[in-house]
């Protein structure tokens, strides 16, 4: 015999009753049929489950680990079986939100915020420097949405056939300790920066090529450049090793400053980017309005910034600006 939840409920209710016949008139049925199915119950479980007598019937240890894994198996599947009741009432299975992210500073808010506004939704996320493994895993419907960036006018590979639009778009800072000499201004050249040893984020984009296109620019060649994850630039930076490029809503660390670079040389477009034949597509507008929602939200830690946004409209969440697939 095969152990069903029924079985699981005449256990539960000889416990909650301490008698066979109590259990019995509970659950409906005649005193010999319930012991006969005890009975099966224990051959099948491989020991008696209670010790019966004239004071009622008392679980022995077997009786009460199958108690407690009753216990929680019962509700578990009331609460499926509920659930179930109200997904076919409401017509549609729960929205589906599957996150792929570059180094993305509103990942984090974007999720929270769909989950507050949506609580049923399954929401997922997965991490990679390459934004072309994300458009592979988009356009192949193993993700829903891919959030990454892009210096300058670049655009993400097309031959993946990925709707994209702006989030956002940035001037890119630098990361200073506080301790260093250009701290203290507002604003740095980039010239100012020729001695120094930067360290950057892995990816496979465009952005080295456009840092030493505007170092280029400014007259000089950078210096040696580490490659390593946010916590080790942060540190890099930290120990005075090396100074960084950061993006403006890079989350404040104490210790370090961000500081806009003079002229923006460099700017970052923060994209979110779906495959238009995809279901994702259907709620491709909520999620880009809600991304914008996330960038605002990453601005409160930053009022100087913000107040400079306000002075200059070309930068933060612009109009509309889609970039048709190829």
């Amino acid at each position: 015999m095969n152990l069903e939840l029924r079985h699981l409920r005449v256990v539960c209710a000889i416990a909650e009753t301490g008698s066979v016949t109590k259990a019995a008139s509970a659950l409906g049925l005649a005193q010999p049929a319930l012991t006969a199915q005890l009975q099966r119950i224990e051959r099948t479980l491989g020991g008696p489950l209670f010790d019966r007598d004239r004071r009622g019937a008392r679980p022995t240890a077997l009786g009460e680990l199958v108690l407690a894994r009753a216990r929680v198996l019962l509700p578990a599947m009331k609460g499926l079986q509920d659930e179930a009741a109200r997904l076919a009432g409401a017509g549609g299975a729960p929205p589906c939100y599957r996150f792929g992210g570059v180094n993305s500073p509103i990942l984090g808010r974007l999720v929270h915020r769909l989950a507050a506004e949506h609580p049923p939704a399954q929401i997922t996320t997965f991490a990679s420097w390459s934004v072309d493994e994300l458009a592979q895993l988009v356009a192949g419907g193993r993700l829903d949405f891919a959030l990454t960036g892009v210096c300058g006018d670049a655009i993400p590979s097309a031959g993946f056939g990925l709707s994209w639009q702006e989030v956002a778009i940035d001037p890119v800072l630098v990361l200073l300790p506080e301790s260093h000499p250009l701290a203290e201004r507002d604003e740095v050249c980039l010239a100012d920066l020729r001695h120094e040893q930067w360290v950057a984020a892995p990816g496979d984009g465009c952005f080295g090529d456009c840092f030493a296109a505007a170092c280029a620019r400014a007259g000089f060649t950078p210096r040696k450049v580490y490659e390593t994850d946010i916590r080790g630039c942060v540190d890099l930076v930290d120990a005075g090793v090396a100074v960084a490029l950061c993006q403006a809503t890079f989350r404040p660390v104490a210790g370090l400053v961000t500081r806009r670079i003079a002229g923006t040389p460099l700017r970052w477009r923060l994209l979110l980017g779906w495959h238009p034949d995809s279901p994702a597509a259907q709620g491709a507008d909520l999620v880009l309005e809600t991304a914008k929602a996330a960038y605002v939200d990453s601005l409160a830690p930053h009022p100087e910034y913000l107040s400079w946004l306000l002075s200059n409209p070309g930068f933060g969440v612009r109009q509309p600006s889609g970039i048709r697939p190829v």
